[in-house]
């Protein structure tokens, strides 16, 4: 604490000599998606001009329908909310703690999901756009950049995501040297809730966590899963170009790819039956189709895991056949799309700037960060390391201890950066604890549900206190 004191007073200090008219600062922000959104909010916040470059409406990627910023493409789920167990609601509530628009709208606009933070899409664009267009210090620039601003622009973030456009890709890739990568992801369908055969179907969240109406569950027999499980193998599927390798991300395979790892693999995967009872029966079910609430007044339900590139056609005739589906009416298909990424170890230094031009940072997925949450908390920090910058600070890290810390950590991980993935936030990336000290001075194992609560409460602390001399640099009034 000593050492955040020391801080505060030499940060006070050059104030007194290096206290800038923040009206006259101006930081580009291009790309207003979740990372992009959430840099422009935390600029804007400090009372810093920002410029949002965005393409849309002029121009949709192929992933891309809404014309408001912060769209989510693939799920409407931000993951668990738990934040004293699990790594990502961890992650949520630090977003809170530092301001996060994105989180804010997630609260703001969440529906029913049992223990996890799910949001109405639609609103939750809406509430974002709403909120960075009413902002007086943001302005909004519709176009396609072509190429990487130069050094007139000033401070710039690249927040384009996994889908930025190929000119500016290009552009990207050459500066690099060409250190891209790529992988592909998938969407999940999207079912109109009153399709769905609620004689045969029934309402339960797992292990009767949250409201008992979050989802709606749709039974197999076991000679119904063998059989739909081949109906996935055999179905008419998207085809890669012969140059294209189908790198897909773990944390969201399609459906069928699932399945040809292993006839039982969805048994363990989004077509597990623990902790739900057929009321309609009595019983267990063999597997069971979970289907997810997608907007605030419940007329459309997504099909949880159910992410897909099977061709269009091949998705209504086999998702049909599941029972309570057989007369599924579906508001978007499921689809697959490139995301791009870069080799942030060996691109970026520690505050997201990239090394061959430091005027630029990167912000979200296009770092190798994954997921919706991680997406806009490296927004976040891109957006208060700029902020401090052009203040004439020296940004602040957040500590490794916190899940901030942490995602930051992997994006500097260089140890086996010729196989760089994208990461979702886990505490496998925390630095690790093993176990305490007792009061009689004996050390303890610690693990499962108390190890997760120690990273919790260890980050909570530690976040706290970087939290209290970052905001003493800043004026939020």
């Amino acid at each position: 604490m000593i050492i955040y004191i020391w801080w505060v007073s030499v940060y006070r200090l050059k104030n007194n000599f290096l206290k800038a008219d923040k009206g006259q600062m101006k930081v580009h922000v291009v790309g207003a998606g979740l990372a992009g959104s959430e840099a422009a909010w935390q600029l804007a916040q400090r009372k810093i001009r920002v410029v949002i470059h965005d393409m849309k409406p002029y121009k949709f990627s192929e992933a891309h329908k809404n014309e408001n910023c912060a769209e989510l493409v693939c799920s409407n789920s931000l993951r668990s909310d738990d934040m004293e167990h699990n790594a990502v609601g961890l992650m949520h509530q630090e977003m809170r703690l530092a301001g996060s628009l994105i989180m804010e709208a997630a609260d703001c606009c969440k529906v029913p999901a049992g223990g996890a933070l799910a949001v109405d899409r639609e609103e939750f664009a809406k509430y974002v756009t709403q909120k960075l267009k009413t902002n007086p210090n943001i302005e909004f620039c519709t176009e396609e950049l072509e190429k990487l601003p130069d050094e007139s622009w000033g401070r710039v973030i690249i927040a384009t995501g996994p889908l930025t456009s190929r000119k500016l890709a290009d552009a990207i890739m050459k500066e690099i040297g060409n250190q891209s990568l790529s992988f592909y992801d998938a969407i999940a369908p999207v079912v109109y809730k009153d399709s769905i055969n609620m004689d045969v179907a029934w309402y339960q969240s797992r292990y009767d966590k949250g409201d008992s109406r979050d989802y709606i569950n749709c039974p197999l027999t076991e000679e119904q899963y063998y059989a739909f499980v081949e109906r996935l193998l055999n179905a008419d599927k998207v085809e890669f170009h012969d140059f294209e390798k189908p790198n897909y991300f773990d944390g969201c395979l399609p459906i069928e790819v699932m399945a040809e790892r292993g006839r039982d693999t969805l048994l363990y995967g989004p077509m597990k039956p623990v902790g739900l009872t057929n009321p309609h029966t009595g019983q267990h079910a063999y597997a069971v189709v979970q289907l997810r609430q997608d907007n605030f007044e419940d007329t459309l339900r997504n099909m949880v895991g159910f992410q897909t590139k099977m061709k269009h056609g091949a998705q209504q005739e086999i998702f049909r056949t599941i029972p309570g589906l057989e007369n599924a009416e579906f508001a978007r298909l499921g689809g697959i799309h490139k995301n791009t990424f870069i080799k942030s170890p060996i691109l970026l230094d520690k505050y997201l700037r990239l090394k061959s031009r430091p005027y630029i940072s990167f912000a979200g997925q296009i770092t190798g960060c994954e997921g919706y949450v991680e997406s806009a908390a490296v927004g976040l920090l891109a957006g208060y390391f700029a902020a401090e910058e052009v203040c004439g600070y020296q940004p602040m890290l957040p500590p490794e201890t916190t899940a901030f810390g942490a995602m930051l950590g992997h994006l500097q991980d260089s140890t086996n950066i010729e196989d760089y993935q994208p990461m979702n936030i886990n505490f496998g990336i925390f630095p690790t604890i093993v176990g305490e000290v007792t009061a009689n001075g004996k050390f303890r194992k610690i693990k499962g549900a108390e190890r997760k609560e120690a990273y919790c409460k260890r980050a909570m602390l530690d976040l706290k206190q970087w939290l209290e001399v970052m905001k003493k640099n800043v004026d939020f009034d």
